[in-house]
């Protein structure tokens, strides 16, 4: 109990340094962010499931809150849990590589994560987080993070759909790996073009989230 009670004093020490963050404006690796921070993640020593996404878009840096959109409903649709299940940071733990909105690049579209957040506060992160046993992967910047501290570098340069087809490769690592699309609604032709994703990731996945949330 006094251990379970360090680890969590530790962590909120740890958050509240992180929404105080200012780095990528103050102190930033390439142009500084042209807006006010605001860092989303949720987080708990007693979190067994991780989702490890990109970053939060312009609805999440709005709510604070992670996948508040339509990504969000696919990806709890996916993982076959309810809103009250997924945003119970008890059990699942919500860590973007880019905590804060980056901003949108000419074409509207949202830009990469910032590198200052990765640099500063993920390997902390990780090891304030003892109790994760499956780390959900989604997208190239999360999967090329979580690969290399997890020893899985030979296969960070493979495709998207490779990456995700050969999931088994990764179930020994641990924390076990399980890599998926973006869950947004622009990869429904990747979806429809990949069938073998619903009809045999999806099943591992939701019992997977099952074993870690009941």
């Amino acid at each position: 109990m006094e251990k379970s009670l360090n680890f969590e004093a530790a962590l909120a020490a740890l958050v509240a340094d992180i929404r105080a963050c200012r780095i990528c404006v103050e102190t930033p690796q390439g142009a500084p962010l042209h807006h006010e921070p605001r860092p989303v993640l949720r987080v708990s020593a007693s979190a067994k499931l991780l989702i490890a996404g990109q970053a939060p878009g312009t609805r999440v840096h709005a709510s604070g809150k992670p996948f508040t959109d339509p990504s969000g409903d696919r990806l709890r649709a996916w993982m076959g849990i309810s809103e009250e299940v997924f945003y119970d940071s008890g059990r699942i733990a919500i860590v973007p590589m880019g905590l804060c909105f980056p901003g949108l690049d000419a074409r509207k579209a949202d830009l990469p994560p910032r590198l200052e957040c990765r640099r500063a506060w993920h390997d902390r992160i990780m090891a304030a987080l003892p109790a994760i046993e499956t780390i959900l992967v989604i997208g190239n910047y999360a999967r090329d993070y979580h690969f290399q501290r997890l020893g899985l570098q030979n296969h960070r340069k493979s495709s998207l759909t490779e990456v995700v087809k050969n999931w088994r490769d990764y179930a020994s690592s641990a924390p076990r790996i399980i890599p998926l699309p973006h869950p947004s609604w622009r990869n429904s032709g990747w979806l429809k073009k990949n069938p073998w994703f619903e009809a045999d990731v999806l099943p591992v996945l939701r019992a997977e989230v099952a074993r870690l949330t009941r």
